[in-house]
């Protein structure tokens, strides 16, 4: 079999070291190619499948793919029992986060959200408060990853921070009270290194995790584990909940992480998901799996002792923000509307574009996806 994943340690160790034991148990080789983290985010998936047995995707493309028929229905290939296993396991919404239509299309391996990212030794504790994240910025000692979609993530998180409800359903993502969560951002840009718009998470956190770095914290980031251990970077990066922007608290990040689908254009789809239900069920999560540089979907994994001590408690100290996370649109036009208004949001934040325009602007651009 062939499978296709991401370009990070996160996305391919844990896989890698799964699919050696799967060889070792069933004889069963499996081969893995990877893709970077921006085609990872914008690539059709109708085209891997058409390449590949086993595909790693993320959430937001279960309506295209859906619509598309590259994927393979895993209620119908996989066993009811071990479904439940890893649906009862879910952190956060990461499981439902799959199923479209009455249909589970991937399994997660990976969960993650828009969390916050800061430096021991540069900051005592991390950021508590929106202020104490306009503070830092303010001493050029503050990251944000801005590369498109990581604007709009933030966006969307700002929102849920603020209690803001976003409609999901249309006809407008974005209610009037966002323009505040719009301004919030607009305000802490200006005080970022321009170089922002051109990094994503992996580029902020490679950056933070040099020992030549000034960088302290990234309030709006996806939590990234490798970071968290000793050994991964010169310098530990430590993860921490969402800094309070309103009354909501830690809610309203922007769901991610990874699951694992089957191609339907597959000769050997059984065997296909029988992996992929073995490498998202609990044991193998949260021991080799985890043990291997992965990031975990299952909670058996976030829960462990061992797993937090060897993290500095990753999994604990940003349980709260994941377990509150939003789940984006799923629809088949969500996709191009995430790029398209990535890249307008951009555009108005390098432009200092008021508030009220911008938000009607992006609000345009998700009506025509529907």
């Amino acid at each position: 079999m062939r499978g296709m994943t991401w370009d990070h340690p996160r996305g391919f160790a844990p896989l890698l070291a799964a699919s050696r034991e799967w060889q070792a148990r069933t004889g069963q080789e499996i081969l893995w190619d990877r893709r970077s983290l921006q085609d990872f985010e914008t690539f059709p998936v109708e085209e891997l499948a058409r390449q590949y047995d086993l595909i790693v995707i993320d959430h937001p493309h279960v309506g295209q793919v859906a619509d598309a028929g590259c994927l393979v229905p895993l209620d119908d290939v996989c066993d009811a029992v071990a479904l439940a296993e890893i649906a009862a396991g879910s952190v956060g919404l990461s499981y439902p986060s799959y199923r479209w239509r009455g249909q589970q299309w991937a399994l997660p391996i990976d969960a993650a959200t828009q969390v916050q990212a800061w430096v021991p030794g540069r900051l005592a504790v991390p950021l508590q408060t929106w202020d104490d994240v306009v503070a830092l910025a303010r001493t050029g000692a503050l990251a944000l990853p801005l590369r498109a979609p990581h604007s709009l993530m933030s966006l969307f998180s700002l929102c849920g921070m603020d209690g803001v409800s976003l409609h999901v359903d249309g006809p407008y993502i974005f209610p009037a009270d966002a323009v505040a969560a719009y301004d919030r951002l607009l305000h802490l840009v200006g005080y970022l290194d321009p170089i922002a718009y051109r990094q994503d998470p992996i580029a902020v956190l490679d950056a933070m995790s040099s020992t030549t770095s000034s960088i302290a914290a990234s309030p709006l980031i996806y939590g990234y584990v490798s970071y968290a251990l000793a050994d991964f970077r010169p310098t530990r990066v430590a993860f921490h909940d969402l800094p309070a922007a309103g009354e909501a608290g830690p809610a309203g990040s922007a769901l991610g992480g990874t699951g694992l689908a089957v191609s339907s254009s597959s000769t050997c789809q059984a065997q296909a998901a029988a992996f992929a239900e073995w490498v998202a069920g609990g044991p193998v999560q949260s021991g080799l799996y985890a043990t291997s540089g992965g990031q975990p979907g299952h909670a058996q994994a976030w829960g462990d002792a061992d797993l937090n001590q060897q993290t500095g408690d990753f999994y604990r100290a940003t349980r709260a923000t994941l377990d509150r996370a939003w789940l984006r649109p799923r629809h088949s036009g969500y996709m191009t509307f995430q790029h398209q208004a990535s890249d307008r949001l951009n555009e108005a934040l390098r432009d200092r574009e008021a508030g009220v325009s911008a938000i009607a602007a992006l609000n345009q651009l998700f009506a025509q996806s529907l």
